[in-house]
């Protein structure tokens, strides 16, 4: 029952945000607490949303100061001789733009972090899209397939799960996926070079549409006027490059960077109170939409967790497991491992599922190792930026300005594509 009731509040939440006919808003806070309460949890309901409030804040956090610090570096043109210099560089080719956007985000993931790839790479990048017309869901699936692929690598949450999970050393879980790792960076290249070329095409066939060239000469006339490269512009830069730094060090939380980001900018490029009110009033508003949207997935998360809703329906997954198709699970697991991240987060997934997966496994045979390379090629790794199960997911849409619905559609059928590449790269090498 439990699980029956788990499971349906999962399709409505992702049947609601799809359709549109709700906000996912509304989605993430109105089905799991109408389920919560016809499980008979109730009386707990509020701890649950507590506990999940609590796990998505910094988060919340982060993304609140994030886009106001972006927002006012880019009021004072931070961005302008960049987009100019990657324009000019690009010859406005919308494929090179898209497959240079697979390569800025797979070098900032190398962190691990979706959250800070989304941060540093599409609001850097987003104004060339909007410059040369082009479509910003290319920029969020260029952006996701680059970060999914990334978070297969050994630092990232997934494989340091996989690895905890199932007692393995974290490299003996990696180095046999590196063939499989690179083949997926190389398809990510390929697919963006291919979106980019689509775009030329549809940008060609436009009636009044932009041309390149003018685009790159518009930029770099504003490069020259509006964000030349005087002496608070490289203040602007230092500061960008301090918060990037912390980031990376970890000396503060990310949300204490950006606090700190934000603090320092505004001193510098809006000295006065009047200046500074109107900065936020300009870009307090999509900050706090975004934040709202966040906090109700941490509802969302805290009541299926807590409820254990999220927990009944791994056990009853795992469960419906024909006995015959043991034997075979880690083909049919890299088969299903990119719509498995829309189902389970992480954590329910590595720590409840999948050791059982491989203890059913190892009784026929099937190496363990095997089972955790066949989730690996697509749960939580490629599959992470579409899921609804992660607050990254919302942060990456929030920030392209892009509806997720829109996302999911246009991104999953790639992000799908490459996993089931990969997938066939593991089975011919033998380490799935």
């Amino acid at each position: 029952m439990l699980a029956a009731l788990g499971l349906l509040t999962i399709l409505a939440v992702l049947a609601g945000i799809l359709s549109k006919r709700v906000s996912p808003m509304i989605a993430l806070i109105a089905f799991p607490v109408i389920g919560c309460a016809l499980a008979g949890e109730a009386g707990d309901l509020g701890s649950y949303i507590s506990d999940g409030i609590r796990t998505v804040a910094p988060m919340a956090a982060m993304f609140l100061f994030a886009i106001l610090f972006f927002g006012l570096m880019s009021d004072a043109n931070l961005f302008k001789p960049a987009v100019a210099f990657i324009v000019k560089t690009t010859r406005g080719n919308p494929a090179s733009i898209a497959v240079g956007t697979v390569l800025l985000a797979s070098l900032v993931h190398l962190d691990g972090s979706g959250a800070s790839t989304f941060m540093i790479a599409i609001p850097a990048l987003l104004p060339i899209y909007d410059n040369l017309g082009m479509d910003r869901r290319v920029l969020a699936a260029s952006v996701s397939m680059a970060a999914g692929v990334g978070n297969m690598l050994p630092w990232g949450g997934p494989t340091i799960r996989a690895a905890t999970a199932l007692d393995k050393p974290v490299m003996e879980i990696f180095l046999p996926l590196l063939p499989v790792y690179l083949s997926g960076f190389i398809a990510a290249v390929v697919i963006a070079w291919l979106l980019g070329k689509r775009e030329s095409l549809r940008l060609a066939a436009t009636a009044g549409g932009i041309k390149a060239n003018e685009v790159a000469g518009d930029s770099g006339q504003d490069a020259e006027g509006e964000g030349r490269l005087d002496l608070k512009f490289a203040v602007n830069a230092a500061i960008v490059l301090l918060v990037v730094g912390i980031l990376f060090s970890s000396l503060l939380p990310p949300a204490g960077a950006f606090m700190l980001g934000l603090v320092l900018a505004a001193l510098v490029n809006t000295p006065n109170l009047a200046a500074q009110e109107a900065m936020l009033k300009r870009h307090a508003p999509a900050a706090i939409s975004m934040v709202a949207i966040l906090f109700a997935a941490g509802v969302f998360t805290g009541v299926m967790r807590g409820s254990g809703m999220l927990a009944a329906v791994s056990a009853a997954g795992t469960g419906l497991l024909p006995a015959e198709a043991t034997s075979t699970i880690p083909v049919w697991l890299a088969i299903l491992s990119v719509p498995l991240s829309l189902l389970f987060d992480p954590d329910s997934f590595y720590f409840g599922i999948l050791p059982v997966l491989a203890n059913i496994g190892a009784q026929s045979g099937v190496p363990v190792d095997h089972i955790a390379h066949a989730a690996l090629v697509g749960q939580m790794t490629v599959g992470f930026p579409v899921s609804p199960m992660t607050p990254a997911t919302f942060l990456l849409v929030g920030l392209a300005r892009i509806e997720l619905a829109d996302h999911q559609r246009f991104t999953l059928p790639l992000l799908f594509g490459i996993s089931l590449l990969m997938s066939v790269v593991g089975i011919v090498l033998g380490v799935i």
